[in-house]
């Protein structure tokens, strides 16, 4: 079935939406969630919030990728979950540690969490972004967006762990640069 098909299903309050979103994109958002929690359980309960919040949400907001606004919203629901956990266990993990890293882009008061939900931010990355190699933004957004390990996103990159670390450390310093000229305080 394909997307156009789902959405019709949705907006038209149809429960057979939500089989053929799960037949479709269940094994890529279960994916997105372990990446983020690494646990089964919670991955899976974040994948069927997912899907509610999709029937919430397909009627008004009609997207043009279902599967780029399926794992938007995976990936929100998980760092939620994953938040909650840490704040009983406070343990580290990957997202944790992607999160450590890009902390060094920023410092003082703001918390990188808190920087990359301001918009003018989100921008000014996006820009930086642009203007990488198709190499760089894919190691890139892998690590600190989906929160791959870096074995991973190096592997699916073509390049050595070694070589992925330097690259991801010397786009971080470019990114620091850049946000400075642009008149963030960093």
């Amino acid at each position: 079935m394909t997307d156009a098909e789902i959405v019709e299903l949705y907006r038209n309050r149809d429960e057979a939406a939500i089989s053929a979103t799960a037949a479709r994109y269940q094994s890529m958002l279960q994916r997105v969630a372990m990446q983020i929690l690494n646990d089964s359980e919670d991955a899976e309960e974040c994948v069927n919030d997912t899907y509610l919040a999709a029937w919430d949400a397909v009627p008004e907001t009609l997207p043009s990728h279902l599967g780029a606004f399926l794992c938007k919203i995976v990936r929100k629901k998980a760092i939620d979950r994953l938040r909650t956990n840490t704040r009983k266990k406070r343990s580290a993990r990957g997202y944790a540690v992607s999160l450590e890293e890009l902390a060094e882009v920023f410092e003082g008061d703001t918390s990188p969490e808190k920087a990359l939900d301001e918009v003018l931010l989100t921008e000014a990355i996006q820009a930086f972004l642009k203007d990488q190699t198709p190499e760089v933004r894919k190691l890139f957004l892998g690590r600190y967006y989906w929160f791959c390990p870096l074995k991973d996103i190096a592997g699916k990159c073509g390049m050595s762990e070694g070589n992925a670390k330097t690259v991801l450390f010397r786009t971080r310093k470019k990114l620091r640069e850049y946000l400075e000229k642009e008149g963030f305080t960093v």
